[in-house]
């Protein structure tokens, strides 16, 4: 692998472990309040299919080994995410909804890939083609699944609940691996992430117009509330 190319993987790594941790602040607070609130389940059920989609062309293709260990991380850290998701599920439907999604994509979408493209396809170079273009197809759609944050955002005029870091990340994280793709000449990394990178920014800039709105400072408010009062009953108890 040429040295460039190995430096800007490298770096695409470290970003796209970023991205995968960035949501640890979200699931923080999740846990903290015990509920999901309005949050959706559908940015981390997308991110794992297409983590577990990407490790299985990192380790298919030859020389892919970069692209194999970030998505093995990732797919460990989303795996985590959506069964914290099912666990502090808001309520009934909201958890019913996140199993439905992880049983039918993650599970059996994954499976009905593997499945097909290793007993199906005997010959590695059309293997790679079409697992690529499914990682292709999917990468796309989990840079577009935070907008699904955005009627909330626009309606509610509060990005409470649009998280800021997975955006910013994820627009890094485009711009990088479509860099990458670029000097591999790999198209079914190049087309998505040039697409996620497009979509990054556009998410940055919602976020721009929103962050200052009252609704979302009346929110920032509240949040610090119980806040302050968890760190008070943490000052009492290690007086104690």
């Amino acid at each position: 692998m040429d040295s460039t190319l190995f430096i800007i993987g490298v770096i695409g790594n470290i970003i796209s472990v970023l991205v995968f941790i960035s949501p640890i602040k979200t699931f923080w607070r999740i846990v903290r309040s015990g509920s999901t609130e309005e949050f959706e389940p559908a940015p981390y059920v997308f991110t794992l299919l297409n983590a577990l989609l990407w490790l299985y062309y990192g380790v298919t293709k030859p020389d892919g080994l970069l692209v194999a260990t970030v998505n093995g991380f990732g797919a460990v850290m989303e795996a985590i995410y959506v069964v914290l998701f099912i666990v502090y599920a808001a309520n009934h439907a909201t958890r019913v909804k996140t199993v439905k999604l992880a049983a039918a994509l993650d599970i059996g979408g994954f499976g009905v890939v593997f499945a097909a493209t290793t007993f199906a396809i005997n010959e590695l170079d059309l293997r790679i083609m079409v697992i690529g273009m499914i990682c292709a197809c999917l990468n796309v759609l989990m840079y577009g699944s935070p907008l699904a944050a955005m009627k909330t955002v626009i309606t509610t005029k509060s990005v409470e609940f649009m998280p800021f870091f997975l955006s910013f990340f994820l627009f890094l994280n485009g711009g990088i691996w479509a860099t990458y793709a670029v000097l591999d000449r790999d198209i079914f990394l190049g087309i998505p992430n040039g697409v996620g990178f497009v979509l990054g920014t556009i998410q940055l800039i919602i976020y721009a117009i929103y962050m200052n709105s009252k609704a979302s400072q009346s929110s920032k408010e509240t949040a610090a509330s119980p806040l302050l009062a968890s760190n008070h009953q943490g000052e009492a108890s290690s007086h104690v």
